[in-house]
């Protein structure tokens, strides 16, 4: 039985999983049940090439990956992981992955980070770009840069966890399926979760759609309220040029049990599967708090959601009419 299994009986949590394996055939459980797999000389190389993540972290963040981590409280068990699955050790290999592009790659500019508060918190986000890079990179500037530090848990979507391998990593990154059960336990234990109210309806727009927001769910309100836990309206700019869809097609992505196949020109031009170079501008705003009934009827709800809403739509409309172009 594989660990997000067991999982499940242990600690009672929510969790959907497949039985990812390495190409060995050696399930993917912590760092050190991996590294005891490998041969001797992979193990030297990794040595090595560990050594050099911690010079390029501790350049980025000012201090060594140990140590900034050394003031979260993580909760790890006797296996070296957290109840949903994060693994401090796989996720420096995560971390220095952002930080690379995060600093060098989309050479992001941050504001507000001060805003971030250090208990429990909800950073509400607009989403896009095809590929949750934009998940990333609020992760990685809340955990490089921010004072205290986080690690922020990311609500994904469901489908991601019949991903081979992709399943597994997010949650060793510590990022949790986007369950409400999973949801209030982490803000109980004054966790900070990032969600996108927009789902999948959001990272996947079109280009004639960029930076107008979908609808947004009700269900991160509804979490505030009953938790009540501060929100923090966080806008992205950038993300929406890094791979331009032009439409969909509905009936393959049904074929391949995906939620959306974009037709996105560039990936026929070669290099062109890598995201273009855009700048990432994120902004995190003023904390909200709203109180009330987590039960109240959607229209109730609905009116405190486009509050929301109307803060990021507006945080967008000053990041694009600062920027000066896209890669810039």
């Amino acid at each position: 039985m594989n660990w997000l299994c067991l999982t499940v009986r242990r600690h009672g949590l929510i969790r959907i999983g497949v039985s990812d394996l390495l190409p060995s055939g050696l399930p993917l459980e912590t760092f050190e049940d991996v590294a005891r797999g490998l041969t001797p000389r992979v193990r030297e190389t990794l040595d090595a090439m560990e050594g050099r993540i911690d010079t390029f972290l501790a350049s980025v963040m000012g201090e060594s990956f140990e140590d900034r981590l050394s003031r979260i409280d993580l909760h790890l068990g006797a296996g070296g992981v957290d109840d949903f699955g994060l693994d401090p050790k796989w996720a420096k290999y995560g971390f220095f992955g952002a930080a690379v592009l995060y600093r060098h790659y989309f050479r992001c500019e941050v504001q507000g980070l001060e805003n971030a508060p250090a208990g429990r918190a909800l950073f509400i986000a607009n989403h896009s770009g095809q590929i949750p890079i934009d998940a990333a990179m609020i992760g990685a500037a809340i955990f490089l840069e921010g004072d205290p530090p986080r690690v922020v848990r990311s609500m994904i979507e469901k489908w991601t966890q019949t991903l081979p391998f992709v399943s597994t990593f997010f949650s060793r990154m510590g990022q949790v399926v986007g369950l409400p059960e999973n949801a209030k336990r982490l803000l109980e234990s004054e966790e900070a979760l990032l969600v996108f109210p927009e789902g999948v309806g959001g990272v996947s727009k079109t280009y004639d759609r960029a930076y107008q927001l979908a609808e947004f769910g009700l269900g991160f309100m509804r979490l505030a309220i009953e938790t009540n836990t501060p929100i923090i309206p966080v806008s992205v700019v950038g993300a929406e040029e890094q791979y331009i869809s032009i439409g969909s097609l509905p009936g393959v992505a049904k074929m391949l049990g995906l939620p959306v196949l974009p037709i996105i020109p560039q990936l026929f031009v070669p290099g062109g599967q890598l995201p273009l170079p855009v700048k990432y501008r994120i902004a995190f705003g003023t904390p909200m708090f709203f109180d009330g009934d987590p039960d109240d009827d959607d229209a109730v709800l609905e009116e405190k959601v486009w509050v929301v809403k109307t803060a990021i739509q507006q945080m967008l409309h000053d990041g694009l009419a600062k920027r000066k172009g896209i890669f810039f």
